[in-house]
């Protein structure tokens, strides 16, 4: 490795090719988690209009009733299947289940945890998450 490899910053911790389709997992988990807990604080304030009265909270409610509250809406279902989806195959790893047989840990090592069945696990929580929100774009914007 040279120098420059090591310079690369963000665009780098996220090159796919560079960490495999586990730091990809890594990544989007943490990125979902903030979004959801964003969404959260927003629902809370969302929520707390109806104190408002029926007049303010059919005029906060009409904001999500566009076309970018339904894409907003869309990409929280995804983050919430993803990030339920991959939790549950982290939480499985973790018990042991798909991790296979330990193994003696000789050069080069590959960890028994990364093997095929997590990353079917990995690649099945993105399109279950991707189908969601199609379908929740299909339930929004059909007619």
């Amino acid at each position: 490795m040279t120098q420059d490899e090591h310079k690369e910053g963000i665009k780098g911790m996220a090159n796919p090719r560079r960490y495999g389709i586990e730091r990809v997992a890594y990544i989007l988990m943490r990125l979902s988690g903030l979004g959801l807990l964003g969404y959260f604080v927003a629902h809370i304030y969302e929520t707390s209009n109806i104190l408002k009265g029926r007049m303010g909270w059919d005029e906060f409610l009409q904001l999500t009733q566009t076309t970018e509250g339904h894409i907003f809406m869309a990409i929280v279902i995804a983050m919430c299947v993803f990030h339920t989806v991959n939790g549950i195959r982290v939480m499985m790893g973790h018990v042991g289940v798909g991790v296979g047989q330990p193994a003696r840990p000789d050069y080069p090592y590959t960890p028994a945890s990364q093997n095929y069945r997590h990353k079917i696990g990995i690649y099945s929580a993105i399109i279950l998450s991707a189908v969601a929100m199609m379908y929740g774009l299909a339930v929004m914007f059909g007619e």
